[in-house]
């Protein structure tokens, strides 16, 4: 999973996310963005993820 997916998956399946606005200048970087919608994070990833936010809360003080 690249980390361009990785980010859309994530936002895609918050349930207080309505709409996701995507930039894609090529149709590899699209189709990439359209898979993400399919590849929902295990519970693992999202464990790894909340591990990070709690130690770096504000990343831009």
């Amino acid at each position: 999973m690249s980390p361009a997916q990785l980010a859309l998956s994530f936002v895609y399946h918050r349930w207080f996310v309505t709409s996701t606005i995507i930039g894609a200048t090529s149709m590899l970087q699209l189709q990439e963005n359209i898979q993400a919608w399919q590849k929902p994070l295990s519970a693992e990833i999202l464990q790894e993820i909340e591990a990070i936010h709690l130690r770096y809360m504000n990343p831009a003080p």
